[in-house]
Formats: structure tokens, C-alpha cells, sequence
């Protein structure tokens, strides 16, 4: 054993061209250790609701229609905001979602919802992404803060506890199946979208939706 160690602080004090091996190995952690620092600072500082409503376009559009919902302002004055919805919270989710964003700073550069005009003109496009990407992982934005397995549904109302006993509980829907237009004004989706949810078995959304507030 003594030989070992002695064998590797050799190798570790042997200099190189101009510093010993241990130097830059002590060199190479510290460095990494200032790189992760500043490079976790900046991911976790584009999750705050600061950044995020830095463009004036998210700001005079998205903010302002949460800010009237519960998910804004209730009585147990907890407040989910911009990246609770948008962003997944685990590591690798969240690396993916990020880079997958980053083409949201082209649409940014060349202003392709800078006016409420445009972002009218693109809400559905821009809705029908949002709820795609939810139903295909399970609205995991939404359970990082409503578990199923922590929900009381003798405290719910007869029609959300019936829809989350049986729909939610069996897989057959997920949290975004029914609760579209929970943050933001749902677009105008034309006839077609209430046929599709009456023959799917889920009420209107924006009636589902309208009793929420209340209840939450």
C-alpha cells in the first residue's frame, strides 16, 4: 500500500513541461468546479419569472393574462410561475426543454410576436405545441405540483373528483386532457374542437375550467 501511494504522488508531484501533474489536476477541478457554478447560475437564472417577462412581448401578453387566474393569485398565496409550467424540473428534462427553447430567441430576434396582433394571429400555433408536449409526457409540468396520490377528492367538487378518480387514475387522460386555458385565454379553435371534446367524453373546457378558481 505504501509503495502504491508513494508510486502515485510521484506521478502526481512529476512536473511537466512547466507545472507537476498535480497542479494541473488541482487546476482542472477548480476550474470545473468556477465552470459549473456560473453555467448552473445562468440556466437556473433564465427560470425566473424576471427573465422570462424581460421581452416585452411575454410580458404584455402571456403575464398579463395569468396574473387574473389562481394559479397568479389564491388564498393559500402560492404562485407557480413561468418556468413551473414550462420547464421540467430534473436535470435531463430540463436540458432538453432548454435547448429545445432556444429557438424561441430566433423568434425574439426577428419579432414574430412582438405586436398583440401577431401573437394573436399565432396563439393557437403556439397553444397547440404547449399542449402537445404536455400530453406527451404526461403533464409532468403539472405534477411537479399536483401529485395524483396526494389529492383528497372528498375536498373537490363532484365533477373534478369523478374526472380524477377515473379518467386521470386509469391513464386514460392526463392534466392538460382538461385543463387547457388554466393559465392562459385558450385561441379560438373553431366548432370542430368542442365536437372533438364531447365525443372524447371531457366537457367544455372553458366550462370545466370556470369553476376552478373558486375551488382551488
Amino acid at each position: 500500500m505504501r509503495r502504491w501511494l508513494s508510486r502515485y504522488w510521484q506521478i502526481l508531484t512529476r512536473p511537466s513541461m512547466h507545472f507537476s501533474l498535480g497542479f494541473l489536476t488541482l487546476g482542472g477541478f477548480l476550474c470545473g468546479v468556477l465552470f459549473w457554478g456560473g453555467f448552473n447560475t445562468a440556466l437556473e437564472a433564465t427560470n425566473t419569472e424576471e427573465f422570462c417577462i424581460s421581452c416585452h412581448e411575454m410580458e404584455r401578453n402571456p403575464f398579463q393574462e395569468l396574473q387574473g387566474t389562481v394559479h397568479y393569485t389564491n388564498r393559500s398565496g402560492v404562485r407557480a410561475e413561468c418556468a413551473d409550467c414550462h420547464v421540467p424540473h430534473d436535470w435531463t428534462h430540463k436540458m432538453a426543454r432548454k435547448m429545445e427553447a432556444s429557438k424561441e430567441v430566433w423568434g425574439w430576434l426577428f419579432g414574430s410576436i412582438d405586436t398583440e396582433e401577431k401573437f394573436e394571429a399565432k396563439r393557437r400555433e403556439l397553444a397547440e405545441r404547449e399542449w402537445a408536449r404536455l400530453e406527451a409526457n404526461d403533464s409532468r409540468e403539472c405534477r411537479n405540483c399536483h401529485e395524483f396520490e396526494s389529492m383528497d377528492f372528498t375536498a373537490q367538487n363532484s365533477r373534478a373528483s369523478r374526472a380524477h378518480s377515473t379518467s386521470l387514475a386509469s391513464g386514460e387522460a392526463t392534466c392538460i386532457d382538461c385543463h387547457k386555458g388554466i393559465a392562459h385565454e385558450l385561441p379560438d379553435m373553431g366548432p370542430d374542437f368542442e365536437a372533438s371534446q364531447a365525443h372524447s367524453g371531457l366537457a367544455s373546457l372553458e366550462a370545466y375550467v370556470a369553476h376552478l378558481p373558486n375551488e382551488e
